[in-house]
């Protein structure tokens, strides 16, 4: 380009110079500048009006000295606006062009993100619903019509959400500040069909010139519900059995007292009439039947846990569970918890849900052993060797007085029933396991010991 502007010039120039005195080509200038625009910068075009107004000049008609520096100066402001114009053209279309090509760009993004957005709305398993600010639904995914149980060929676009799920109408109404509405809710849902589900609710609201509106994400959990309901009940079962069994054992250690007491007053009042002895000995006997039946201490201590209930279960999934439970509260006591557990925490043979009930009692009788300590800890550690797992919980608390007595029913002193520790060893008992009392010089230790899924068992029952 700057070759064809140069000889442009050139070609003028000589042009203007053959033709002499009888006419002016200065105008032609006009050429190279407007072309030289588009690669030179606007000190360069002003530098190649000056040129370009140099040589129309000196080949220029014969004229007085001031119209002559008149048309020199007139020359170069035109050459310069000329150039100047141009390049602020272009320069304008390749602003324009960018611009276009950035629109265009973004357009892509946002068709793709749309699209990314709309196949996660509706592959998701949660229903997401957008309401306006009357509460009626504006758009629903494919969940939504399943949670809602909406009959094929029916839309739930248009329909009040207060039929559905009232608490998201009543959060309209409650108004929307500046800063937007963002909760979660657990609340009753229906469905087109009037059956009442379990649904957990995520919300947050906006504002648009049309008007609020308000997303939500919705989740079936009746089936959770369900899961952890029977779950509660079985392990509330199994521990009323514990404590009836413990309860039975000690009527029957009474009514073995009583026996003997009665046997010692026979033979001290050989007077007494025959008949009130022989009713207090028929009292008690039918108080030891009353608890041996199905309550024997052997099923106390296997826990009433059926080889088919214990599941091969991974260690470490327990342990997170008990870690997100406890830890917070020792942090509001400013303790600390620390794990020690391996790389590659093993799987056992339990009940996950019994287990980790095992392990709480156990963090909880630690967290109320610190809080009268200086140093607040607790140490949770994981061992194991071919065929058994220790899981040991240390704390820095005052220790056990009376470690003999620790596992008996009903101990004095102790908290609520005094049951916790004699059901959770029952239970870890059942497992196959045991809960045992470690005595330490300083605070408490006790070791839960499980049974070791072998590796190849886990591989044989997939790991689950």
């Amino acid at each position: 380009m700057l070759l064809v502007v140069a000889g442009l010039v050139l070609l003028i120039a000589l042009a203007d110079r053959a033709v002499g005195n009888r006419m002016s080509l200065g105008v032609l200038y006009v050429l190279p500048v407007m072309l030289g625009a588009v690669e030179l910068s606007p000190a360069q075009l002003v530098l190649l009006a000056l040129l370009c107004s140099s040589l129309r000049a000196w080949f220029d008609l014969p004229s007085p000295y001031i119209e002559t520096i008149l048309r020199f100066v007139f020359a170069v402001i035109s050459y310069s606006a000329c150039g100047l114009m141009v390049a602020a053209l272009i320069r304008n279309r390749q602003v324009a062009v960018e611009h276009l090509a950035r629109v265009r760009r973004e357009q892509s993004l946002r068709l793709d993100a749309e699209e990314q957005l709309k196949a996660l709305a509706e592959g998701s398993p949660a229903a997401i619903l957008t309401l306006d600010d009357g509460g009626v639904v504006i758009a629903a995914n494919k969940a939504a019509y399943q949670i809602f149980a909406l009959r094929a060929g029916e839309s739930l676009k248009g329909r009040s959400i207060a039929r559905y799920l009232p608490v998201l109408a009543d959060a309209l109404r409650l108004g929307i500040g500046s800063g937007g509405l963002r909760t979660a809710a657990q609340c009753q849902g229906r469905r087109d069909d009037g059956e009442i589900f379990l649904a957990h609710t995520w919300f947050s609201s906006y504002t648009l010139e049309t008007g609020n509106r308000l997303a939500a994400i919705v989740v079936d959990s009746s089936e959770e519900m369900r899961e952890h309901e029977e779950e509660n009940s079985r392990q509330f079962i199994r521990g009323n059995r514990i404590a009836a069994a413990a309860m039975a054992h000690e009527v029957r250690n009474l009514c073995t007292a009583i026996s003997a007491v009665t046997l010692s007053l026979r033979e001290k009042c050989g007077t007494a009439p025959e008949e009130e002895f022989q009713a207090l000995e028929s009292l008690v006997q039918g108080m030891e039947k009353i608890a041996s039946v199905g309550l024997r201490s052997g099923d106390a201590i296997h826990g009433f846990t059926e080889k088919d209930d214990l599941q091969n279960l991974p260690l470490q999934a327990v342990l997170d569970d008990l870690r997100i439970v406890i830890e917070g509260d020792w942090r509001e006591i400013e303790g600390d918890v620390e794990w020690l557990l391996p790389s590659m925490t093993p799987r056992v043979l339990a009940d996950r849900h019994g287990l980790l009930q095992a392990f709480l009692n156990l963090a909880r009788n630690s967290h109320r052993a610190v809080l009268s300590s200086a140093v607040r800890r607790l140490c949770v550690a994981v061992e194991s060797d071919d065929r058994t797992v220790i899981v040991r919980f240390r704390d820095t608390g005052p220790g056990i007085v009376s470690p003999a007595h620790l596992f008996e029913p009903f101990q004095p002193g102790a908290d609520g029933t005094g049951l916790g520790l004699y059901v959770s060893r029952a239970v870890v008992r059942g497992y196959g396991g045991d809960l045992r009392y470690e005595p330490q010089a300083r605070g408490s230790c006790f070791a839960v010991e499980l049974q070791l899924v072998p590796v190849e068992d886990a591989e044989n029952r997939g790991g689950s």
